[in-house]
């Protein structure tokens, strides 16, 4: 069995900073705690908060662990929803509020079954909505595309968190 690990809806990034890369990886996502600075680039803090946010419903958008206008829009949601002041700001009291919301690790492994490597995929997809409707399906180009669609993440950041 193929093992990859994902983000319980699934997801982890890679950080990578022009000057510096710090690594992320299950651990790092699953014990980020919230120190208040805003996060530059990618952010194993940020990265949590999305997926914890993906579970309870607020949808971040792609999660990428970067705080980017879906991700402000899903904390200010939350917030609302919440009884907090809905700024989009992730304070200490959204994140409290926001890791109360789930008790399992943000990320987990996950073991690819045949089903979800098994095709049919379709190679080529044309731009053009009148080329794709004569396709035989409208399928994902291969496994890493519907595996990453499944869990919300990037095709790029899974490929990074399951090296190899």
């Amino acid at each position: 069995m193929i093992r990859l690990v994902l983000v319980a809806v699934a997801m982890l990034v890679m950080a990578c900073d022009a000057t510096a890369a710090a690594k992320l990886d299950a651990a790092a996502v699953n014990n980020a705690q919230f120190d208040g600075s805003e996060a530059k680039g990618v952010s194993a803090t940020v990265l949590k908060a999305q997926i914890l946010l993906d579970r309870a419903r607020f949808s971040p958008g792609l999660i990428d662990g970067r705080q980017a206008e879906n991700f402000t829009r899903a904390v200010s949601a939350f917030q609302a929803a919440n009884g907090l002041p809905a700024d989009g700001k992730l304070t200490r009291e959204t994140w409290d509020k926001l890791v109360a919301t789930s008790s399992r690790p943000a990320i987990e492994t996950y073991d690819l079954t045949r089903k979800d490597v098994h095709g049919p995929f379709t190679r080529r997809i044309p731009a053009r909505m009148e080329r794709m409707a004569r396709l035989p399906r409208l399928a994902y180009h291969n496994a890493l595309e519907k595996m990453a669609e499944r869990f919300h993440i990037s095709e790029q950041l899974l490929e990074r968190l399951n090296p190899g």
